[in-house]
């Protein structure tokens, strides 16, 4: 064992920082949360067990938690299959094969990069207020007067929606990737048999495609629960008007930061574990059922 251990040495030295800052700044924290999820703590205090009680209270005394899961699930079933729709309707443009491609594909990625900042989010929230740019374009163009999109429990989500939507550039990358890797002869081989455009997409295109579809699909639903800067700063940290900004991590951040309700905090935090972990799961069980792997 020694002989191993001093034949690798070097690869355990690599290895140590990666080691340090893996059991120093993530196992180790997300140990500590889990335990305080069963405690009742404030920063003030040491923390007091109660057993389950937080995740009781979850589930049977907090109606905040339900509008914030409802806020949050809605967000995430319409941003991601319409940001991916998107993204792979700009690849399949890009990879007819355009002049000019590397330029447009970093100016497309670059809203991927930008978009979750607090700079775009205070932008996003100017473009979409009373008398934003949005608002003066419906008028000049068609003399409507737009409403409060921000301010208007009705519209305040979709604004959000369309900010996600706007961030299609890392898809739309992974998928122009997985485009390029689709076999040419088969389209040839179509053509020949007398395909159609839309009937090559459906029985070579999107089959083979698959595996990328997949990845981004978990990749980006993944992203969309947790996602808190533009919900944050577009609601000013509410959550409003009316709780329809209300993310499941701007709810967290509130008890957390706003009311130092670290326990309680904690035991939401573990229930967003627990629902990506299952939507993880269920999305890896149920591939085998539609993602096709060129084996």
């Amino acid at each position: 064992m020694k002989r191993i251990f001093d034949r690798n040495i070097h690869a355990y030295l690599f290895l140590l920082p990666w080691l340090i800052g893996f059991f120093g700044l993530t196992l180790g924290p997300a140990l500590a949360s889990l335990y305080l999820s069963f405690t009742n703590y404030d920063l003030l205090q040491s923390p007091d067990w109660v057993g389950a009680a937080n995740y009781v209270r979850i589930a049977t005394a907090d109606p905040k938690f339900a509008a914030a899961m409802q806020v949050t699930f809605t967000y995430v079933l319409l941003s991601v299959p319409l940001k991916l729709i998107f993204a792979l309707l700009v690849a399949l443009a890009f990879n007819r094969g355009i002049r000019g491609l590397t330029l447009y594909r970093a100016i497309f990625y670059l809203p991927s990069l930008l978009g979750s900042s607090v700079a775009i989010a205070v932008l996003w929230r100017q473009l979409f207020a009373s008398d934003g740019l949005v608002n003066m374009i419906l008028w000049q163009a068609f003399g409507y007067e737009g409403p409060s999109w921000i301010s208007n429990p009705d519209y305040s989500i979709y604004t959000l929606v369309i900010l996600s939507v706007w961030q299609f550039g890392s898809p739309m990358i992974i998928f122009l990737a997985g485009l390029r890797q689709i076999p040419q002869d088969m389209y040839e081989a179509a053509e020949i048999d007398g395909a159609s455009k839309v009937r090559q997409f459906f029985r070579i295109t999107l089959p083979l495609l698959t595996p990328v579809i997949f990845f981004n699909a978990v990749i980006q639903t993944i992203d969309a629960f947790k996602a808190f800067t533009p919900a944050f700063i577009i609601s000013e940290g509410t959550g409003g008007p009316i709780n329809s900004t209300l993310f499941y991590t701007l709810y967290l951040y509130q008890e957390a930061f706003g009311f130092f309700r670290m326990g309680y905090a904690s035991a939401l935090a573990w229930i967003l574990v627990i629902i990506i972990s299952l939507f993880t799961a269920f999305s890896f069980l149920s591939a085998k059922y539609w993602v096709h792997y060129d084996d």
